[in-house]
């Protein structure tokens, strides 16, 4: 049986790439950290926000978005804490202190865990009403009623976290090549500055967006 109606693929992949590669907050929070920690790290905040954009489009293909709907309080709540985190880490990041910051001599920084980066990746996710928007006006056109839902649904989130993640390395390896230009003499603290000025923007736009 048929999974996918090959006509709805060739529109769908093309759709959603241009959702994912906009800049939005999880790509500005992937340059962000791309500046300050690297690729290779970052990994574990991708880790966390597609198991995040794998719940969102889930949710929203099956309806649970109408509960979200019917309890916009909670929702704004998650939203406004993860707002207010993601903007002390920025400020963090502005003053070249904290567990994200580049140091300006020799001395390792310290580092987040692997569990609080992908905690970072997945709240900045499953709280971005972007996300939500796109996936629940974007994704239900893309289902064939006349086939089985599951591996429908199935094939598609993997396509979208196919593309989720090429984008996120994308913005990464941007922020590295940056960190690579500027890290010079205080192109440490102007680093630091940027990706603190990028984190706080992400945090508003989370709370506010």
């Amino acid at each position: 049986m048929q999974t996918l109606n090959l006509q709805l693929l060739t529109a769908f992949i093309p759709t959603f790439f241009v959702v994912s590669v906009t800049p939005g907050m999880c790509m500005t929070l992937a340059l962000s950290l791309g500046i300050t920690i690297g690729v290779r790290r970052a990994m574990w905040m991708m880790v966390g926000e597609l198991a995040g954009v794998a719940l969102v489009a889930t949710a929203a293909a099956v309806g649970v978005a109408t509960f979200m709907l019917a309890y916009p309080g909670l929702f704004t709540l998650f939203k406004y804490a993860g707002g207010l985190y993601l903007g002390w880490l920025g400020v963090q990041l502005w003053r070249s202190r904290g567990k994200l910051a580049m140091p300006e001599n020799d001395t390792p920084p310290p580092n987040m865990s692997r569990l609080q980066l992908a905690a970072q990746g997945f709240v900045t996710a499953i709280a971005n009403p972007k996300g939500w928007a796109f996936f629940v006006a974007l994704l239900p056109p893309f289902i064939d009623q006349s086939l089985p839902m599951a591996p429908q649904l199935t094939a598609l989130i993997l396509i979208i976290l196919a593309l989720e993640f090429s984008c996120l390395q994308l913005y990464a390896h941007g922020g590295r090549k940056l960190r690579q230009t500027l890290r010079k003499g205080a192109g440490v603290t102007t680093l630091n500055r940027i990706a603190g000025t990028l984190m706080v923007l992400v945090g508003i736009w989370l709370a506010f967006g």
